[in-house]
């Protein structure tokens, strides 16, 4: 699927079952700073200024709750060096401040690796970059089992389509019909398997973000798929592969400064 080029009802709100989340008009059923989102000619608007920067990041959230369904919408992003996302089964925070939410986000990135990847919010940090398929374990580990490409790139200037798929702990990000992530969820601690919708406005420098046609489908409730279904190739890599402790990076710096200089 090619990029939208202009605003019409996503095909999937002429099912039966779809609940259309944005009428068009207003924010009813959508809960937000003001100052930061308005509806502007039919679309969602987002925006962040470098007057008046964001001291976390916060969200534009659907009053309502999901567990398994499909969610389509349209995005746009215009910024400079920041990003937004979609955050699905999200966990309501207002221990962490104001329209704060924390759990599952598909992101929308500039960076061709992080558009549509798996992030979890306030959690665990980065799950699956694009193209990853993952398996999780139970001691949350993110573990790599598939290559699904990083082609084509796509560009977040323009409309694009974002689905998201939520079927008990198997989660699928993708974008204009190009799967972007592909996850199993094994972590009981830290997975979520209900919550809440919400768009995210990113601190950092000044950004908007356009949103429309915003459709949810549930589904029925979907079997947890147990470990053994999702077996981890013993050649499997970490997502997130550890980081050297400091203590050992000083004593290789030590020992690279220790070393003879080679003759010239």
């Amino acid at each position: 699927m090619s990029a939208c080029s202009k605003s019409e009802p996503a095909p999937e709100a002429a099912n039966d079952g779809v609940e259309v989340l944005f009428n068009g008009k207003d924010l009813t059923g959508w809960t937000g700073n003001p100052q930061n989102w308005k509806v502007v000619d039919g679309t969602i608007v987002g925006t962040t200024t470098d007057e008046s920067p964001l001291p976390y990041n916060q969200f534009l959230i659907w009053e309502g709750e999901v567990e398994d369904f499909e969610l389509n919408a349209e995005l746009k992003l215009t910024s400079d060096g920041n990003n937004s996302g979609i955050q699905y089964r999200a966990q309501l925070r207002p221990d962490l401040g104001e329209n704060v939410v924390s759990g599952y986000q598909c992101d929308m990135h500039p960076f061709i690796w992080a558009n549509g990847m798996l992030y979890d919010e306030k959690g665990r940090g980065i799950v699956a970059k694009r193209g990853m398929e993952v398996v999780i374990t139970g001691e949350g580990k993110a573990m790599i089992t598939g290559d699904l490409g990083q082609d084509p790139e796509f560009n977040t200037g323009e409309w694009s389509h974002y689905k998201i798929t939520a079927k008990g702990n198997h989660l699928v990000h993708e974008v204009n019909g190009v799967k972007t992530v592909d996850v199993y969820d094994h972590d009981e601690k830290d997975r979520e398997l209900n919550g809440v919708i919400a768009f995210q406005i990113h601190k950092g420098p000044a950004m908007k973000v356009e949103i429309r046609n915003v459709t949810l489908k549930r589904l029925p409730k979907a079997e947890l798929t147990a470990p053994e279904a999702t077996p981890i190739p013993a050649d499997a890599k970490p997502v997130n592969p550890p980081k050297p402790a400091a203590k050992e990076k000083g004593k290789a710096k030590a020992a690279a400064k220790a070393a003879p200089k080679p003759r010239e």
